[in-house]
């Protein structure tokens, strides 16, 4: 779930509360949390909407200025669901406070090592690979850089997001880069030659 950036900051001042989206299936829980560049948002109920019952109260709530705006962001009636999705609150992203720290304790080191181990026993060394190609290849395109790993492009981004649960890339407008965390673990690697 895409939020503009206009649209977080009427999340975190509680103007808006809620989101609508026309969706086969939701992309999101009740109870849920989304990651986005200003912090997680919380997600409160969601059920499905009869287009005709939207009101402008339901369009201010989610930021339009008008209901007509509202129903045009969700398109014409083509039989694909409108889901109301309450918004509740911005929490910050934890990951990004972790990202900045860069001295690693010897506790971290070795449930970073554990780690890796546990996603590297069908192909050791890979998540270490990756985060040498993106200290070595930062705003390159996710697909360049898994075409050079030999994975499929899917499968590269879900394994770099392992890796930013744990402080150690973050997401750029093209591609990634280490976080001062990614590269103190990058250099513990090579001290180790891991």
């Amino acid at each position: 779930m895409l939020f503009r950036d206009q649209t977080l900051a009427a999340i975190a001042s509680g103007e808006v509360t809620l989101a609508f989206r026309r969706w086969r299936r939701p992309t999101v829980k009740a109870g849920g949390r989304v990651r986005t560049a200003s912090g997680v948002v919380l997600i409160g109920d969601i059920a499905v909407a009869e287009m005709s019952a939207l009101s402008e109260r339901d369009a201010s709530a989610a930021g339009f200025p008008t209901l007509a705006a509202l129903r045009e962001m969700l398109g014409p009636d083509d039989g694909t669901p409108v889901y109301r999705i309450e918004l509740t609150s911005i929490e910050p992203d934890e990951r990004a406070a972790l990202r900045g720290e860069a001295s690693l304790s010897d506790a971290d080191w070795h449930a970073l090592t554990a780690r890796f181990a546990r996603w590297d026993k069908t192909a050791p060394g890979y998540f270490q690979s990756i985060l040498r190609a993106i200290g070595a290849h930062p705003e390159v395109r996710a697909a360049v850089l898994a075409a050079k790993a030999g994975v499929e492009t899917p499968k590269f981004k879900r394994d770099v997001r392992k890796l930013g649960e744990f402080g150690l890339t973050e997401s750029l407008e093209i591609g990634y880069r280490l976080s001062p965390r990614g590269g103190a673990v990058l250099e513990k690697l090579r001290e180790h030659r891991l």
